[in-house]
């Protein structure tokens, strides 16, 4: 497009910040000094010349004049809606402004020349396809707008400048853009940057109405959803009061009751969602009950409930001391573990990488010894709050970790069951009876225990039914067993073994007098002052009538002895108070069933005939005294080789092949008549036979009878043995070497022969047993074969 050679002399009239484009008709304020001395010189310049008073459009932006302007004439003077003086401008066409000038009046006067803006006829076919689609866009915006009378006059404009120029009337569009739109001469060209911003800001408008649709969406959603909660819990009430039920009876509103609770972040965040669940579904929906009990469950977990340890070390050793007596390593570790707890809490090391200080203990000791209530005064001792679980007999690793919620009826396991019977997130927990736990197909609870026991994890412990992590790090756990082959080795590698070997018998006499005694006359309804229990008869109770490493039969005994002095005492056949003395106790309870073999006639000793020795052995029920029988066959019947009875062992049965070979290479030296031993057949049993058997520590007790057995010496009565035997002669390291001596000191044996290497775990033994026995340490058989075989007086024949 060109401009015509045609000069023109204008007044300026600034506009600040807007822009007019031609074709558009504004009105404008006359109180402004500018807008007055333009309109007032282009009025005594009409008077000398036709037509209108004519002015120049020039925006001013931030001082800075545009270089194109709008011709404009003054349709009208007269004032505005407001009252104001004003006056009305038509905008008629580009000028492009050129050098100032000097004219009529206050205001500025410029030249310049009108820029031709015609488009030839016909439309070529892209500009006409340019003049539909603005038309579109434009016909668009202004019906959301609601516009529909500027719909047809846009519609009817057909000049391609003039619809350009349209939009000026448009709000949306920036000075700058509007500048553009003026600056831009040719009319095609202005034409597709007005279709541009038209279109750019439709879609800004599209994005713009979906998020204020998404935004209604959602505060429709939440008012829609609030007035249907108050409705349900409407009629909820309703249904509670015709069942006849009080209104608050059964509160369903979990959402608040999660809110209000004191949960961890992860676990609130899990059960906000199950409440979600909860509200959506109907009480119809069996996942509702389903939903409900778990919420139940986690609510009710103390999850931030904690006892404060008791910190008086000595008051909790005499706890400790007043509930049980002996157990002395047991008590030591609980003070120990309880100072460095003190300790840590001084220092503020009581969480140290999200683990707090709790402790796994296994208690591993025959029955009876007070495995089970040792937890109760630990817990008592600590100030902590006690929960025992048993596990005997446990064969459904869902026990351990809780089952699945997608089972019916699914719990949680039994971990957290004793949690949440604690009320606190710290008790003692007693796993009684760990090493009865067995594996069937429904998996292996003793694998489940080991995140449970081990220190290292517990402290993000997951249980199946809950799904949450839960802090076991701070549970000082007691497991009770009695053997411990019987816990599987990755088990007991996570826990602290403590070993209780049961008790000698001056303990078992202050165990009965302090503890037992009282509680036995309180379940028999007899007062303290009313039946007595003198020292002696205690002892034997102990000695004769029980022959146990616990005391659980004692009790027993004693339980039986007052029932009898109460039954008495009703039918009038003994008056009260009585003291129960040691001569006393065959009348009420019957002879001893224990009479130690010391005690007995020499003739019915089992030691008096050749062939049998006294060994030493370790049980579930303890230390136990053990009896080796051999005897060799009559030539005659041919029946040459090994038999062994008594339900033994594989280990069992190669200790004895070994003593047997031993004797064979060796009896030369040792004066015995081992000839016998290729013709005839050698026997060799354990009594008690229904009881399993096996071991290497009989080695040299096999050893020792059949050494009597060839040489015809008996084995002396006040000894016992134990070791492991070797084809040398060697007296190897056992184990349970208190367990043993505490059981020859309950049978009344007085010499007690042990392996050399085993000599430090004497300092195990109490000092009261060892003054009592006369212990020897030996290295080699023939040591023991010293010791043990009595000096043969008068030759007997080398048989039994």
């Amino acid at each position: 497009m060109t401009s015509t050679s045609t000069p023109l002399t204008l007044p300026v009239l600034p506009l600040d910040d807007e822009v007019v484009l031609p074709g558009m008709v504004v009105p404008l304020d006359l109180n402004d000094a500018d807008v007055r001395a333009a309109v007032e010189a282009a009025q005594a310049a009409a008077r000398s010349e036709p037509g209108k008073p004519r002015v120049l459009l020039v925006p001013r932006i931030d001082g800075t004049y545009a270089r194109t302007g709008v011709l404009g004439t003054v349709e009208q003077v007269g004032r505005l809606a407001d009252g104001d003086p004003g006056a009305l401008i038509r905008g008629r066409g580009r000028v492009k402004i050129g050098a100032g000038t000097t004219g009529p009046g206050a205001a500025l006067w410029v030249e310049g020349t009108r820029v031709d803006e015609t488009v030839p006829e016909p439309l070529p076919g892209q500009v006409a396809e340019l003049v539909k689609e603005y038309k579109a866009l434009a016909t668009s915006w202004l019906r959301k707008r609601g516009a529909w009378q500027v719909v047809d006059r846009v519609q009817q404009i057909d000049d391609v400048s003039a619809l350009a120029d349209n939009s000026g009337y448009s709000p949306f569009l920036s000075t700058d853009q509007k500048v553009e739109l003026l600056e831009t001469a040719d009319p095609v060209v202005r034409l597709k940057l007005a279709t541009e911003q038209l279109r750019e800001h439709l879609a800004e408008q599209d994005v713009a109405e979906s998020i204020a649709k998404d935004v209604q969406e959602g505060v429709d959603k939440q008012q829609r959803e609030f007035l249907l909660r108050r409705q349900l819990e409407a009629v909820r009430k309703e249904l509670r009061e015709l069942n006849g039920e009080k209104d608050g009876e059964e509160s369903d509103d979990y959402r608040a009751r999660v809110e209000a609770a004191d949960l961890p972040e992860k676990v609130r965040e899990a059960a906000l969602k199950e409440v979600d669940k909860l509200e959506r579904s109907s009480d119809q929906s069996p996942e509702g009950s389903w939903i409900r009990t778990w919420l139940d469950t986690v609510l009710e977990l103390p999850w931030s409930e904690r006892t404060e340890d008791e910190y008086d070390i000595r008051g909790a050793r005499a706890v400790l001391d007043a509930e049980h007596s002996g157990l002395d390593d047991v008590k030591e570790r609980i003070t120990e573990y309880l100072a460095v707890r003190k300790r840590r809490s001084d220092r503020g090391l009581g969480v140290v990488g999200g683990r707090r200080g709790g402790a796994v203990l296994a208690l591993v000791g025959p029955p009876g010894v007070g495995k089970t209530s040792l937890g109760e005064s630990v817990a008592h001792a600590m100030g902590r709050k006690f929960v025992r679980v048993a596990l005997g007999g446990v064969r459904d690793e869902a026990e351990i970790r809780g089952h699945r919620r997608t089972y019916v009826g699914a719990l949680p396991g039994r971990i957290v069951r004793a949690i949440k019977e604690a009320g606190s997130m710290n008790p003692v927990v007693l796993l009684d009876e760990i090493d009865k736990v067995g594996s069937d197909f429904r998996g292996d609870p003793a694998a489940a225990l080991l995140e449970v026991l081990d220190p290292a994890q517990n402290h993000t412990f997951r249980d199946h039914y809950l799904e949450v992590e839960l802090d076991l790090s701070d549970v000082v756990f007691l497991a009770t067993a009695n053997v411990l082959e019987a816990i599987p080795e990755a088990l007991l590698d996570r826990m602290e073994l403590v070993r209780l070997d049961g008790y000698t018998e001056d303990e078992k006499v202050v165990i009965a007098r302090d503890h037992l005694l009282p509680r036995q006359l309180e379940r028999a309804g007899l007062a303290g002052d009313e039946v007595a229990l003198d020292e002696g008869a205690l002892r034997r109770l102990a000695g004769e009538y029980t022959r146990e490493a616990g005391v659980r039969n004692l009790e027993r005994s004693i339980a039986r002895l007052l029932r009898k002095v109460a039954a008495q005492h009703e039918l009038g056949e003994r008056e009260l108070p009585f003291t129960v003395a040691e001569e006393d106790l065959r009348g009420l309870i019957g002879r001893p069933h224990h009479v130690p073999e010391s005690a007995q006639d020499p003739a019915e000793r089992r030691t008096a005939v050749p062939g049998v020795a006294t060994g030493l052995a370790v049980t579930g029920a303890g230390g136990d005294v053990l009896y080796v029988e051999a005897s060799l066959a009559d030539p005659e019947t041919g029946a040459a080789g090994l038999t062994l009875t008594g339900q033994l062992g594989d280990v069992m049965k190669e200790s004895a092949q070994i003593a047997l070979s031993f004797l064979r290479s060796h009896g030369a030296e040792l004066e015995l008549p081992v000839g016998d031993l290729k013709d005839r057949g050698v026997h060799i049993h354990f009594p008690a036979g229904a009881v399993p058997k096996d071991g290497p520590s009989a080695g040299v007790t096999m050893t020792t009878a059949l050494a009597s057995l060839l040489s015809g010496r008996l084995v002396r009565t006040d000894v016992a043995m134990t070791g492991e035997v070797s084809l040398t002669g060697r007296v190897l390291p056992i184990g349970g070497v208190k367990q043993k001596l505490l059981a020859a000191h309950r049978a009344g044996v007085t010499t007690v022969i042990i392996p050399k290497r085993n000599e430090p775990d004497l300092d195990d033994v109490p000092s009261e047993v060892l003054d009592k026995l006369d212990v020897h340490a030996v290295t080699d058989v023939r040591q023991v074969l010293e010791l043990a075989l009595s000096p043969a007086e008068v030759k007997l024949p080398a048989a039994a």
